[in-house]
């Protein structure tokens, strides 16, 4: 073999190692996209029993099911054609903002008295008319099954909000959400309400109601409360 010949030789056998290691690292590639792909159907998984379980709400649940199918797609994609670029197209931790911006938060509370119906406290922007809210803390009052059905205390109102119905002894604790809580957001609502009445009952049943000697647990969770 000439040295000719011998240079040519080791090329070839240089070119067919570096087209072996390409070959290798998109295989690499290619199954840590499989992987990822799979860790992202398990997510769907969990996202499924916990809507179930009613951890999470319908708007989380349709946002984050959307999210992962299409990252789903998208990894496929790029994947098929550029296996080592597959990281460009997953968007892991979006879900987490995703579950964030649709979780319910309270926009606006108040307190009414059940006797009278009136008004004893409000938080926030509270902006449903009394003549409004009489009666449907009546209808809600005796669970009349046309407006709310029986045991129901959640009800959509303008604007995709839900207004939530809290019954105490002597009060109703009203909640403006700005989407649909989950059930542990209500139990704690309820829990909150029978501390507000269990410190104040002294106050609440003495008629008429001196608001200024309410104490209300509430503004270490919620803000601080304006009669």
């Amino acid at each position: 073999m000439n040295w000719l010949e011998r240079v040519l030789s080791d090329r070839k056998k240089s070119s067919s190692r570096n087209d072996s290691s390409a070959e290798s690292k998109s295989f690499d590639a290619a199954e840590d996209a499989r992987e990822y792909i799979n860790k992202v159907h398990k997510k769907i998984d969990k996202l499924v029993s916990d809507f179930a379980k009613r951890k999470i709400n319908s708007a989380q649940f349709r946002e984050l099911y959307s999210h992962y199918q299409l990252e789903i797609r998208r990894v496929e994609a790029v994947a098929a054609v550029w296996p080592d670029e597959w990281k460009e197209a997953a968007r892991e931790g979006e879900s987490l903002v995703i579950r964030r911006q649709h979780m319910a938060t309270a926009q606006a509370y108040a307190i009414y008295e059940n006797d009278s119906g009136l008004p004893l406290a409000t938080l926030g922007k509270f902006t449903l008319d009394p003549a409004l809210v009489i009666p449907m803390l009546s209808s809600y009052h005796s669970a009349t099954k046309e407006i709310f059905g029986a045991g129901m205390r959640l009800t959509e109102i303008e604007g995709g909000q839900r207004l939530c119905f809290v019954q105490g002894q002597y009060t109703t604790l009203l909640a403006i959400f700005n989407n649909e809580p989950v059930p542990g957001q209500l139990e704690y609502l309820d829990k909150l309400h029978r501390h507000f009445e269990g410190a104040n009952r002294p106050v609440l049943t003495s008629k008429p109601i001196d608001t200024d000697k309410l104490i209300f647990p509430h503004q270490y969770f919620l803000g601080n409360w304006r009669e």
